[in-house]
């Protein structure tokens, strides 16, 4: 049987909802020790920047990126990492998306507000869009060959 009801005007149907407590506990009180993140996962002891610094230093290409080159999780990110393997250009791809903190430190790094960045020979370059035209344009392969990374 179908049962079908009509409102003639708008109702609101409100509900009172109070966290009960369990001992001295509320239980609702929040985060379980547990499952509070313990450390950082980029840079556990020291400042994110001084991180970032030394990881452009260690790599002729670094790629800070959504994912890693095996699996990137945006399209703008794998577009840097196509570019990059079709250069055959051995690279070092830092997922951003496994530390909050490394997401917004590169942004600030950088004074860059969109990730994929890339960073060649210690300086960087810039997104998807300017690695993009710089690869059409056969600037990136020439710039790769003067650092030594290709």
């Amino acid at each position: 049987m179908l049962l079908r009801f009509r409102l003639t005007r708008p109702q609101l149907i409100t509900r009172t909802v109070s966290a009960r407590t369990v001992g001295h506990r509320s239980f609702c009180s929040g985060i379980h020790d547990d499952f509070k993140p313990q450390k950082r996962a980029y840079s556990p002891d020291e400042d994110v920047h001084a991180q970032i610094t030394k990881d452009i230093a260690a790599n002729k290409v670094t790629v800070f990126m959504k994912g890693v080159p095996e699996a990137p999780m945006c399209g703008f990110s794998n577009t840097v990492v196509q570019i990059m393997k079709v250069e055959g250009v051995q690279f070092k791809g830092i997922n951003v998306l496994a530390d909050a903190d490394l997401r917004e430190g590169i942004k600030t790094f950088s004074n860059w507000p969109t990730i994929p960045q890339v960073y060649v020979g210690g300086e960087f370059i810039g997104g998807c869009d300017t690695t993009l035209e710089m690869y059409k344009s056969g600037e990136l392969r020439t710039l790769l060959e003067e650092v030594g990374a290709k």
